[in-house]
């Protein structure tokens, strides 16, 4: 580029950074945080309709189908946004995202059967595992790195408010109204999410890249993933976990990814470039938060659980007893990444909070019954901060660590690597308390817990504490062994008054 264009003006404003005003940030941010609230509020809306939808189709035995239908193709989907929005740029794709959402939801409020509503949570997860990852990767093409940390409480803020507000919102449209409603609701927020981000987001720079799309590549991670998620959706419940069913899934996904790793290395342009892969900041960071997001996930479903059948309290306080733990987690990730703005050695903050948070689990796992409830709360709410600290730096390190023009790809693979991990962490504590409660397989973990003793429940749980404490500790060694770099950006962060929000030049 000469220094007579470098020099120019950005007219056409699609290869040249720009200066964007805090109002059009504040605006974008506002318009993307809809559209993550859309995928994220559609993963646990559905858990308290989950009965009545059953009983209206006369329909028990495939009910797990309709959560896990939207999880396989959410989960193998993530990726391939990242790698779009890439090639076609953030908005297209983001609004091609959305788009396939509304028409998932209006296929699953329309469904005359149970496989039709299955096969409409299957498309409404096409579009929503891009959501999150676009969400973030938009986020990383506003603001530099060394600011870009106070933007991702945000997005733990969308988490916490689907994963309290969810359940809340999908018994009472269920209880008062019609289950319908759960997914019509959609149709609104999905409208308004396209008007929102289809303005806003033709402020974001795009720099147009010449990709081929690997889609060999992306067909194989695809499948590999939708058989191993299988395996840890059905063993245990639908099928023992020592099985013809099981096993023959579990080959099945390893000769896959041995397949996809093959493709890695052979082709000229992978669906994963080993750059983006060899890279041990991306490599720690992905799955530092991977662990830390497979802890949140599997605490969000098995403390309320624990609440109930250990400590005997109801499902509505159940679900309440869960806020100190989601509160606390999105009020840490947002002040952690507003300190990242001034503290130079800001991986001491997540080191901190994840010895916190595996301390204060300890106590859990030694005397899960003994514990009072308000000691119990108190607990939740010191691991719930502790969490929170690592998930604004394991991204924004992420995303330091690459070039812009990788950013999407990276961003949906940790996503995506996040999820899968989630999968393996919820799949291995529901086997600690089905194996706890006499390894029974055809019910689900609530039926069992319910029908068990005292003594037997308290023994599970203990090892569900243990065993999220060592996931931790593992996701602290990732932390350790990550490098930290000096933050991309401008030194001194701009003032809330401040003209403008540089974009980074990386």
């Amino acid at each position: 580029m000469s220094a007579k264009t470098a020099r120019s003006k950005p007219r056409a404003g699609k290869s040249e950074p720009r200066h964007l005003t805090h109002p059009e940030v504040r605006a974008i941010v506002l318009g993307i945080m809809l559209a993550m609230f859309l995928g994220a509020l559609d993963q646990t809306i559905v858990a308290t309709a989950l009965p009545t939808i059953g009983r209206h189709f006369g329909n028990l035995d495939d009910l797990s189908w309709v959560v896990t239908a939207y999880l396989l193709t959410g989960t193998a989907s993530t990726p391939l946004y990242g790698k779009l929005s890439d090639i076609h740029g953030r908005r297209p794709v983001m609004l091609t995202a959305i788009g396939i959402f509304i028409a998932g939801s209006i296929v699953c409020a329309l469904a005359p059967s149970m496989t039709v509503l299955v096969l409409g949570r299957g498309l409404q997860g096409l579009g929503g595992g891009g959501l999150m990852a676009l969400a973030q990767t938009i986020i990383a093409d506003i603001v530099s790195p060394r600011e870009r940390g106070r933007y991702q409480g945000y997005i733990g803020a969308v988490f916490a408010a689907s994963s309290v507000g969810g359940p809340v919102l999908g018994g009472f449209l269920t209880e008062h109204l019609d289950w319908s409603l759960i997914f019509w609701i959609n149709l609104p927020l999905g409208l308004a999410a396209l008007g929102m981000t289809s303005s806003v987001l033709r402020l974001v720079p795009f720099h147009p890249r010449k990709h081929r799309l690997d889609l060999i590549g992306a067909g194989l991670m695809m499948c590999a993933s939708i058989a191993l998620l299988l395996a840890l959706s059905w063993g245990g419940r639908r099928y023992e976990w020592i099985s013809g069913p099981t096993g023959a899934l579990l080959l099945t996904s390893a000769i896959l990814w041995g397949l996809f790793a093959w493709r890695l290395v052979s082709t000229r342009e992978p669906f994963l470039p080993l750059t983006v892969l060899g890279n041990p900041v991306v490599r720690c960071a992905a799955l530092a938060g991977s662990c830390n997001m497979g802890v949140l996930v599997g605490m969000t479903i098995f403390v309320p659980l624990y609440f109930e059948v250990v400590l005997h309290l109801s499902a509505s306080q159940s679900g309440l007893a869960l806020i100190p733990l989601m509160g606390t987690a999105v009020l840490s990730s947002t002040l952690t990444g507003r300190l990242m703005m001034h503290v130079e050695h800001y991986k001491r903050m997540p080191l901190i909070g994840l010895t916190l948070a595996i301390l204060s689990l300890g106590p859990l796992a030694i005397w899960p019954a003994e514990i009072p409830t308000a000691l119990v709360l108190l607990l939740l709410t010191l691991i719930g901060a502790g969490l929170g600290t690592v998930f604004p730096v394991s991204t924004v390190c992420m995303q330091n660590a690459v070039s812009r023009s990788q950013m999407g790809v990276a961003t949906g693979a940790a996503n995506f690597f996040r999820a899968l991990f989630s999968a393996l962490v919820v799949a291995v504590l529901g086997a600690i308390v089905l194996g706890g409660l006499g390894g029974v397989t055809g019910m689900s973990v609530e039926m069992l817990a319910r029908a068990a003793s005292a003594h037997e429940l308290s023994f599970a749980f203990r090892f569900v504490f243990l065993a999220c404490a060592l996931v931790l500790t593992f996701g602290m060694a990732f932390l350790i062994a990550m490098e930290q770099r000096p933050l991309k950006g401008p030194a001194p962060p701009p003032s809330p008054s401040g003209p403008a929000t540089p974009i980074p030049s990386q």
